[in-house]
């Protein structure tokens, strides 16, 4: 099997400048998925997609490919990442370059290292059912039993659920945006990372972190510090 890492980091951030190369625990935020890629020894490829010349620089510093920037299209504020990907597997294809799968990593996804990578490849080495493979976590809090406000006033979206101890609600879990490993054959078929047969890999609530903004980008470094602590 032939495996294909595509780090997706578009320029132009507006909400954090630079945010795909910004500085993160001593290093370009980008470099630690970069690391994880190579570390893995999962990847044929391990390149960058990108319409920057600078994020291309400090990707091939730290030992990504990146053999051709994306196109008008894909640069653009509504470019899905699953439109980045065909992309990038097309413009490989006219290099007489195939894959068997595609591993899409997100630049600003300092928890991913290379042992989840390899969980997630074995997955769908091991079970031939299986079409895609993500990393998810547990609402902290039961979404059944969230609340609405409609004139003004707070109501339970779900009343049949209001007495119902959270332990008796069946677990619910959301996306962590870190990482998608998926069959190409199954992405081109289904046109979408999750896709009937995707497989979740479950992560400790403490290794997840949105970094939309400012705080979040804090938290994340508060996060990243406790894990790597030589106490822990």
């Amino acid at each position: 099997m032939k495996n294909l890492a595509v780090i997706t980091a578009r320029g132009g951030s507006k909400r954090i400048p630079k945010k795909n190369i910004k500085e993160f625990c001593g290093k370009p935020i980008i470099a630690y998925s970069i690391e994880a890629a190579l570390e893995s020894g999962l990847f044929d490829e391990v390149m960058v997609s990108t319409d920057s010349e600078e994020i291309a620089d400090i990707a091939r510093g730290y030992g990504a490919e990146v053999p051709f920037f994306r196109g008008e299209v894909t640069s653009g504020d509504h470019a899905t990442t699953e439109d980045v990907l065909f992309e990038v597997i097309e413009m490989y294809k006219e290099r007489g370059m195939e894959f068997d799968n595609v591993c899409c990593i997100y630049p600003t996804a300092p928890f991913v290292n290379a042992e989840k990578l390899r969980r997630a490849c074995s997955v769908l080495e091991e079970r031939p059912e299986a079409n895609s493979v993500i990393p998810v976590v547990r609402f902290s809090f039961p979404p059944q039993r969230g609340m609405i406000q409609r004139n003004g006033m707070l109501e339970y979206q779900f009343p049949e659920n209001a007495m119902t101890r959270s332990q008796d609600l069946e677990p619910v879990f959301h996306d962590c945006g870190q990482f998608y490993f998926s069959r190409i054959e199954a992405l081109e078929k289904y046109r979408d990372l999750i896709c009937p047969g995707t497989v979740p890999l479950e992560m400790p609530e403490e290794e997840v972190q949105d970094i939309d903004n400012y705080s979040d980008w804090n938290m994340a470094e508060l996060k990243y510090k406790m894990m790597n602590s030589p106490e822990k």
